[in-house]
């Protein structure tokens, strides 16, 4: 007869977010006790650690944390990255997040790499990634790491779904007079996801390239050679306003550029940057 209840199996897998027939298997090895089972599940874990390294990440969530620097603001965005929806959502996955978060800020690292090898309490950030994802019994990355700084920064968590954490997380860097439009555009970039700021951030090759398709779809259209420059510039400007910020109609009034809604307020948009969850 086992030595625990329904309700010891439902404990142990919130507190380590455990599959079912883990928790079970490791309740029976512990006799129930609730103490050495979690031991169990995290010894196991680890020495999964290596086996799980070629699985997919493709769940997780964004987190977000701005703070003072200088005379302006910092934001900090990181994308954690686990194999299932089941752990994403768990509150195992969403403190861990927040401990990586807690770790970055501290630690002042801008990329990735550099975070997991700062230390926490004497504890390299990849170690506890390490350890948890042993007791979670999934591969867990740190993905990327974004760090924006300027006079305001405004930030936006975006769910995708009701159960589940921030999957989109975005950072809108302004002067203090853009502020005042800041949280639209911000909402605006997580659902529009320009890639550049301005017109001027396009690589001149990625610029020229399309140029080239642009000519070549015009001609093959037979449009008269002497209405060509027009259109073509026309077709450019069209990708433009798909890719750049700035030019793109704002989401909440398409009535306005983005420019526009943030000149009305004599307003400066300086930067942004935007995560999705596995994209």
């Amino acid at each position: 007869m086992a030595n625990y209840t329904a309700a010891d199996i439902k404990a142990l897998r919130e507190r380590t977010g455990a599959g079912m027939l883990d928790v079970k298997k490791a309740l029976d090895e512990a006799a129930g006790d609730m103490d050495k089972a979690t031991e169990i599940l995290r010894v196991k874990g680890l020495k999964g650690v290596a086996k799980r390294e070629g699985r997919s990440t493709s769940e997780g969530l964004v987190a977000a944390r701005i703070v003072d620097a200088g005379e302006g603001q910092r934001g900090v965005l990181v994308e954690i990255n686990c194999e299932t929806d089941f752990v994403a959502k768990s509150q195992k996955f969403i403190d861990l997040a927040e401990q990586v978060l807690e770790s970055v800020v501290a630690s002042g690292a801008t990329s990735a790499e550099d975070a997991l090898a700062a230390e926490t309490n004497g504890t390299p950030l990849q170690t506890t990634i390490d350890e948890e994802a042993a007791t979670l019994g999934e591969k867990i990355v740190l993905r990327r790491v974004a760090v924006v700084e300027g006079p305001v920064v405004t930030q936006y968590l975006h769910r995708t779904a009701k159960d589940l954490p921030p999957a989109i997380g975005v950072f809108v860097v302004t002067d203090a007079s853009g502020a005042a439009v800041a949280k639209d555009v911000a909402q605006h970039v997580a659902a529009l996801a320009p890639e550049f700021l301005a017109r001027e951030d396009v690589p001149a090759d990625q610029v020229a390239n399309e140029r080239r398709i642009a000519e070549e779809t015009s001609r093959n259209e037979g449009k008269p050679e002497a209405a060509l420059p027009k259109i073509i510039e026309g077709r450019l400007n069209g990708y433009f306003k798909n890719v750049v910020l700035l030019e793109q109609p704002l989401a909440k009034d398409p009535k306005k550029t983005v420019a526009q809604t943030v000149s009305d307020v004599n307003g400066e948009l300086k930067s942004f940057v935007r995560f999705r969850v596995g994209s």
